[in-house]
């Protein structure tokens, strides 16, 4: 994997920086009165896209025309446009398989400005001949997210059974296991319910398991397995780490707020709100949940207070581990456009990440967290869990879990694992059944 390296600004980047943007000028002013179509994903922002159209042609000339989908539309959009006159030259996949339905069309981005400023480069979508054709542009990040006021009570404490003086100290599932073990037993000292937030296994409300949780043993299993994500490999899996995922939802379920019994009835909202008032001090979820926490009456946890932790499982070498990162927004340029066409709108999307007023409309408006070390640190979005994100991104020392869950079978598959783990939870399934059915439901959704 890549490691993320730190985002320090220097007069030597400023400058190239300049440069950079003054080539993509001078590029646009060449090819001045082209027109580029925009295929956009996200019905919500198109108006704040168009707006972005209109400030892009204002400075260069080049007419950058934004076409939205409808809701859930994308894919029936983008195949009913690609054989028509009115075929975007960008548009988006949602990942490997997203390539993989589109490959005819995606040109090599290689070589384009944005992508040699992809802070990871390990996000990129890529085909089986190293080329890159898929470029996120925006990232989200999840882990475990504690309130850093209850951990400094437990390590203040005159009387406990870990030497561990911060959280900092925390960097493998042993660890981890140790901490929240003790913590369960001081939970009275603490004014706890339970170290973490109840386990919502309530249908429809288990994405956070039986997908975000999941996606790291499957991670785990496709990295020893070498398994290229836009091939057919993916279509089989052993779940060869079964029992790091049973690691970490042991300990959930077993140091709680409620009985493990009780689970199918906790939604994501009892969670947030258990963490929000103080009830827990772990839960995992990611960087969209302030204002899931912010928002709730009597809200305990301060900005300043709520820090990250990795998903350890105790797969080996895991102190090196990072958030787990990723995106299912990746940006494509159609290679059946003109070379000219392709050109200006690798550099469209070079202005938007690279310019003053593009960084801007991103940060402040759009609110993504871009994945490119064209931004500073004052140039990012002001809610606390999107720095938390950031600055596990931006620390070189360890390295990121991507989301493999985007290769996940189908919905099905989610829902028949979910309902697993909530009998297990309950007590009416063993492990091994578990595993052995999660295995045979992946295997025949796959090829259904």
């Amino acid at each position: 994997m890549i490691k993320f390296p730190k985002r320090t600004v220097s007069v030597l980047l400023a400058a190239a920086l300049l440069l950079g943007y003054a080539a993509v000028l001078s590029s646009c002013n060449r090819t001045e009165g082209i027109t580029i179509r925009y295929l956009n994903f996200k019905p919500e922002i198109a108006d704040k896209y168009k707006a972005l159209a209109a400030e892009y042609e204002k400075e260069t000339g080049v007419r950058v025309l934004v076409d939205t989908a409808a809701n859930n539309a994308y894919e029936q959009t983008l195949a009913a446009k690609m054989s028509t006159s009115e075929a975007p030259t960008l548009f988006q996949i949602n990942g490997p398989k997203g390539y993989a339905a589109w490959a005819d069309y995606c040109a090599d981005l290689s070589d384009t400005e944005l992508y040699r400023h992809l802070s990871d480069k390990n996000l990129a979508v890529t085909g089986a001949d190293g080329g890159v054709y898929g470029i996120p542009y925006v990232v989200e990040g999840y882990g475990i997210l504690y309130n850093k006021a209850i951990t400094d009570a437990y390590f203040s404490l005159s009387e406990r059974n870990t030497s561990f003086t911060s959280m900092d100290d925390i960097k493998n599932f042993s660890d981890l296991s140790a901490l929240v073990t003790d913590m369960t037993a001081k939970k009275s000292a603490l004014g706890i319910d339970g170290v973490f937030a109840a386990t919502s296994l309530k249908s429809g409300e288990d994405w956070r398991w039986q997908t975000h949780l999941a996606n790291l043993p499957i991670y785990y299993e496709f990295r020893d397995r070498g398994v290229d994500l836009s091939s057919d490999a993916t279509k089989t899996i052993e779940f060869s780490h079964a029992e790091n995922f049973k690691n970490i939802f042991d300990l959930y379920i077993n140091n709680s707020t409620v009985d493990r019994r009780t689970l199918g009835t906790k939604t994501v909202v009892d969670s947030m709100a258990e963490f929000a008032l103080g009830k827990c001090v772990m839960v995992q979820n990611g960087n969209w949940a302030w204002s899931q926490i912010a928002d709730v009456a009597g809200n305990k946890v301060t900005a300043d207070n709520i820090k990250y932790l990795p998903i350890y499982t105790g797969v080996s070498g895991e102190e090196m581990q990072g958030l787990c990162i990723g995106t299912e927004n990746f940006y494509a340029i159609n290679k059946k456009a003109s070379a000219e066409e392709q050109k200006a709108a690798a550099d469209f999307i070079w202005w938007l990440y690279s310019s003053e007023y593009g960084k801007q409309y991103i940060t402040e408006e759009l609110g993504f967290i871009a994945p490119f070390d064209t931004f500073t640190e004052d140039e990012v979005p002001s809610d606390p869990l999107a720095k938390e994100v950031l600055r596990y991104m931006q620390n070189e020392s360890l390295t990121s879990v991507p989301w493999n869950f985007t290769v996940f079978p189908s919905q099905k598959f989610k829902d028949d694992f979910g309902a697993s783990l909530l009998r297990y939870a309950q007590g009416s399934k063993d492990w091994a059944a578990v595993k052995s059915d999660m295995i045979a439901s992946w295997n025949r959704e796959s090829t259904s």
